[in-house]
């Protein structure tokens, strides 16, 4: 197990380019195995979601290969319709998988997927929709059966706008026969990505990045060489720690009206922020001013994946914020940690209140989700003294070389083994 050892109280300088998004890759290989010509990813992020993923599609049949910081995969030999048990364990977006296998062969098997443990995060909205298109459904002995002579198009309607389940359902559209109309689509930004992905490919979507997504199939989808949109919750990371401790930041490679409600609230705790195309420009002095209220909400609103975060620029800014916690139930896991640093957090069902304290001091507190980790290392950036952030597996889930990056703004931070 290794861990980070950060000395804090160092302001932050520097820039930064956005790795591509892991919420965008991933839907994004999962959809490979929809065609059996060649699929090539551009800036792929060297992080275990994305290796545990390739390793799902070597299990089905496919060819992997890496160049630099791209992946090739070759599913012209594909021919597995099981998604194993250990990889899905390990990754909830091998859900999307179940999609694209049900296109490529007419049935899927896969266990309940994992990931972070911030909620029970049903796929019940992913099943009704797979339904909706003629998909027969059996649950058995924790493994979900699926079967489908012919996937046919149909009008259906989220309970929620679930991202997931959204993206599921174009998955196994793209190929159906007849117009698949999804409504209370999801609107986040990685969805638009998906959709342009696979119309490069020759799909016919429409509508992704509204309410309604309209799909209709195509036989085949052909090979193609993408790079997919930059990673909105990375880059947002860095922009929070910047505020937070103190300095100035170019962030590069991001729509900024893909973070825009953060930038909102970034400006409202007192940083001077300046936008140029895909650059985004931070200056902060540290003595940050709280905000009211978070309320995490579907894409505009702010983002689950930020929430956390946020908290730990909240812990010493002056004044109290109500965060409130929409979509997950169980995402407050790391307040008990902050709480170490002398962090002033109350936590109640969905709701954490946080008092600003003058000062955070170096504690030891473990890393138990990706989010929170990021979290907590900001914390420590901020706080006076040094710090053991242990158990940063979780972290390397969804950040590529996050403490290298941090070293190039300036932050004293080092991975040992723990």
């Amino acid at each position: 197990m290794e861990k980070y050892i950060i000395d804090g109280g160092v302001k932050l300088k520097g820039k930064i380019r956005a790795q591509s998004a892991k919420n965008a890759v991933l839907p994004l290989l999962a959809a490979s195995i929809l065609t059996d010509e060649q699929v090539k990813i551009r800036n792929m992020p060297v992080i275990n979601d994305v290796e545990n993923m390739l390793r799902i599609l070597s299990e089905v049949g496919c060819k992997i290969k890496r160049q630099k910081d791209c992946a090739v995969i070759d599913s012209s030999n594909a021919v597995s319709h099981e998604i194993p048990a250990r990889l899905t364990k390990e990754l909830r977006s091998s859900v999307f998988m179940l999609g694209s296998v049900l296109t490529r062969f007419h049935r899927a098997k896969i266990s309940y997927p994992g990931g972070c443990d911030i909620g029970l995060r049903p796929i019940d909205l992913h099943l009704a929709g797979l339904k909706r298109l003629g998909v027969k459904i059996v649950e058995k002995d924790g493994y979900i059966h699926c079967e489908a002579d012919r996937l046919i198009g149909g009008e259906i309607l989220l309970d929620f706008p679930s991202v997931g389940a959204t993206e599921n359902i174009v998955l196994a559209a793209v190929r159906a026969e007849g117009i698949t109309v999804i409504r209370n689509a999801a609107k986040e930004p990685e969805i638009i990505d998906l959709q342009n992905f696979l119309n490069a490919m020759g799909a016919k979507i429409r509508g992704a990045g509204g309410g309604t997504i309209v799909v209709e199939g195509v036989r085949r989808l052909h090979g193609v060489e993408y790079t997919p949109i930059g990673d909105r919750i990375e880059a947002g990371t860095y922009l929070i720690a910047t505020a937070t401790c103190g300095g100035e930041i170019e962030v590069q490679g991001v729509f900024p009206e893909n973070i825009a409600a953060l930038l909102h609230k970034l400006r409202e705790n007192g940083c001077k922020i300046h936008i140029k195309n895909d650059k985004i420009y931070l200056t902060s002095d540290g003595n940050l001013k709280s905000v009211n209220l978070v309320e995490t909400m579907p894409f505009p609103g702010f983002p689950t994946d930020m929430q956390a975060q946020y908290a730990a620029l909240c812990c010493t800014a002056r004044g109290s914020t109500l965060i409130v916690e929409n979509l997950f139930e169980t995402r407050y896991r790391y307040a008990a940690e902050l709480k170490k640093m002398g962090a002033d957090i109350t936590v109640r069902d969905r709701s954490a209140l946080i008092r600003g304290v003058e000062r955070l001091h170096g504690a030891c507190v473990t890393a138990g989700d990706l989010r929170g980790g990021a979290a907590l290392v900001i914390a420590c950036l901020k706080a006076e003294g040094r710090s053991n952030v242990m158990d940063i597996s979780h972290i390397d889930r969804g950040y590529a070389d996050f403490e290298g990056k941090l070293k190039r703004l300036g932050a004293k931070i080092r991975r040992v083994k723990g």
